[in-house]
């Protein structure tokens, strides 16, 4: 098998790439626009496994490059996908144009949302189009499906994640924080659809996993996920869904609730620009626990009472 990682060389696919180096069925394809920074990883990060570097542009004609590569599966990797353009599925008809299957770690919501509309067209022709198959929403769709296996109902479901300062994570994913950072998040709410504002409201949540030292308490901040638009359509009596992220040290945290509160009160357009500086200053200053962690708790109904899970 084939496989076409976009994005290939970057944190989250590079990541990807490495666990399935080792699986001598499938043949890797490392790619992005830099066709020197794909050979370079597959050199040093890949050495004796089978695969291939490419230059592959999303921006470009799509179709040809696919056509040049013959994967039998694409996964995108790239990001950010709240950027993506007037045309954001522009790969994913490609892809399903020439039987490919397609996979995306986007963790954008109005993406993941409208990639259900590919799935009628996607069964008879065979092929795959699976969108979000990363922790958000996969891991939380998982955990609250086996808490909830005995509930007559749920009514409410928050959920964090706390990676560790030295996991290191994407630009991209810190671009497309930066991005709605302080805008209006959709979200279930009180029973109904509402709003929150991104990064610009918190909860605080003790990790506690089982036979292990808890975390810390953590302050985690709104972040905008396919979870928030996904969870109420799998579980329609959700009155209540909010989703954080709880990123340290806690005190470049707060720095940034408290611009994405400036953007809120329109004092600032948007924290878009400062994506680069954001990036490189988590990559600098770090320090505290080496640990992540993610919690997932949901209050529901059993026997005419409330239960909470987590």
């Amino acid at each position: 098998m084939k496989v076409l990682i976009v994005g290939g060389y970057g944190v989250f696919g590079g990541r990807l790439a490495r666990l399935l180096a080792d699986e001598r069925q499938v043949r890797l394809v490392i790619a992005g626009r830099s066709a020197e920074k794909a050979q370079a990883f597959c050199a040093s990060q890949l050495a004796g496994a089978n695969c291939e570097a490419a230059r592959f542009d999303r921006e470009g004609d799509v179709t040809a490059q696919l056509r040049q590569i013959g994967p039998d599966v694409i996964v995108d990797a790239s990001g950010p996908f709240q950027a993506y353009g007037t045309d954001p599925y522009r790969l994913v008809r490609a892809a399903m144009g020439l039987g490919i299957s397609y996979l995306d770690l986007a963790d954008g919501a109005d993406f993941v949302e409208g990639v259900a509309a590919f799935d009628r067209e996607a069964r008879p022709a065979g092929v795959s189009v699976l969108s979000g198959v990363s922790s958000f929403p996969v891991l939380t769709a998982a955990v609250v499906r086996a808490l909830s296996e005995d509930l007559e109902s749920i009514d409410s479901v928050e959920a964090g994640i706390a990676p560790s300062p030295y996991a290191g994570v994407g630009e991209n994913v810190i671009r497309a924080i930066a991005g709605y950072s302080g805008k209006p998040v959709k979200l279930r709410r009180g029973g109904r659809d509402a709003y929150g504002h991104g990064m610009a409201e918190s909860r605080r949540y003790v990790i506690r996993p089982p036979g292990c030292v808890p975390l810390p308490s953590l302050r985690f901040s709104l972040v905008d996920v396919p979870d928030l638009r996904v969870l109420p359509k799998l579980w329609p009596e959700l009155a209540e869904v909010w989703i954080g992220a709880g990123p340290v040290p806690e005190s470049l945290h707060r720095m940034l609730n408290g611009l994405a509160l400036l953007v809120r009160w329109r004092v600032l357009p948007s924290l878009r620009p400062f994506g680069g500086l954001f990036y490189r200053a988590i990559n600098i200053l770090r320090w505290g626990e080496h640990r992540g962690g993610m919690y997932v708790e949901i209050k529901g109904q059993r026997g005419g009472e409330a239960v909470t899970r987590s």
